[in-house]
């Protein structure tokens, strides 16, 4: 079976990782992988070298990132993902058996929106969820529409996609496919982690990941606003900041964000952990605050609680470490404050399968 995945940025690339392992290491899969999005910008750390690193044959690197990041910006962006796709899909048409997408990004969209002529049979991963801050919302429940398999995360979503699409065949609850990777990584310990990143985080750390919120993305610039309020005010953190997703008018936040490193020395940015770097970080942190999926997905997983801040995430299911609160500076002292004090988690991880993700999809397409 000849698969063609597609990966866009380091999020869905750290997720796919260990079903991608499984296919490379099982002869009945021909594996090909296509790259674009941001994987190919040295703003976003060049992360098409990680999956080089790996060692993954990658088929085609695709450039359809844009200048810019209005909303006129990403339109144009899906509009030359779309064409050059177009031309991807005609040359693998004969060639592929499935492609393979993950999750919700608009560039993931214009991707496989262009295989919809072509009559290549798709596979979704993470479909059912809901996302209500974000425009990926609309995206991610297209893509249920346009594919003929699905792998979702919790038997809640799974009813969601049935009812979406009106069938209950081709679908199927696996858990979140990025928690093998606690099987399949070795974490670093403190010492290591600071040998690699020269960040120490035997210093109590607050980690943090903010995205922009889509739907109401003229609101970003008051956001990100409070949020540097916010770490200018805290006391006795270490501030570790991921840099955040291409999207629309995320270029003031990580303005902000810069300009917030240079002023304080507290305050790390890092653009790029990778996979290995980041959830060693999540394993070492004190808690999480943020607005990103990894909060609501994985961190029950660590024993960690999150903060999660505004309506980027509203909608999706959520585990008892989830904390929510508006966007405003006082109001989010007083859970930092709160959460503080209550150490580790230890409820389940709702998004967690009974057995690893990846081998039930693996199981699953080889009996198609």
């Amino acid at each position: 079976m000849r698969i063609s995945v597609l990966t866009s940025s380091r999020a869905d690339y750290g997720i796919y990782y260990p079903l991608l392992k499984q296919f490379q290491s099982d002869p009945y899969f021909d594996l090909n992988i296509i790259v674009f999005g941001t994987h190919l910008s040295k703003d976003y750390g060049f992360t098409l070298q990680n999956i080089i690193d790996d060692k993954f044959y990658v088929g085609y690197k695709v450039e359809t990132l844009t200048a810019g990041d209005t909303a006129q910006d990403i339109a144009k962006s899906m509009a030359l993902t779309m064409h050059k796709f177009g031309d991807i899909w005609e040359q693998e048409n004969d060639k592929t058996d499935l492609i393979l997408c993950l999750g919700d990004r608009y560039e993931m969209f214009a991707a496989v929106s262009a295989s919809v002529p072509f009559n290549i049979p798709v596979a979704h991963i993470h479909g059912g969820e809901v996302t209500l801050g974000a425009i990926d919302n609309v995206f991610r429940h297209s893509l249920t529409l346009m594919s003929k398999y699905h792998f979702t995360s919790t038997t809640n979503h799974l009813e969601k996609v049935q009812n979406m699409i009106g069938q209950k065949d081709n679908v199927y609850s696996v858990g979140s496919l990025s928690l093998d990777n606690l099987h399949e990584i070795k974490l670093l310990n403190l010492a290591e982690f600071k040998l690699k990143f020269n960040i120490d985080l035997s210093k109590k750390t607050l980690l943090v990941t903010f995205h922009p919120e889509t739907v109401s993305f003229q609101e970003n610039a008051d956001y990100v606003k409070e949020l540097v309020e916010v770490f200018k005010t805290i006391e006795g953190f270490q501030v570790l900041i991921t840099m955040p997703n291409s999207d629309t008018m995320g270029s003031v936040i990580r303005k902000a964000f810069k300009e917030l490193d240079k002023e304080s020395d507290y305050v790390i940015i890092v653009e790029n952990f990778g996979l290995h770097g980041y959830f060693s970080a999540m394993k070492h942190c004190k808690f999480l605050l943020g607005n990103t999926s990894s909060g609501i997905i994985e961190a029950a997983s660590f024993n960690k609680y999150v903060i999660n801040i505004g309506n980027r995430q509203k909608g999706r299911t959520a585990g008892g470490n989830i904390i929510d609160v508006h966007i405003q500076k006082e109001a989010i002292l007083r859970k930092i404050e709160h959460v503080d004090k209550l150490g580790e988690y230890t409820g389940i991880n709702i998004y967690k399968g009974q057995k690893l993700a990846s081998s039930q999809i693996l199981k699953t397409l080889r009996n198609i």
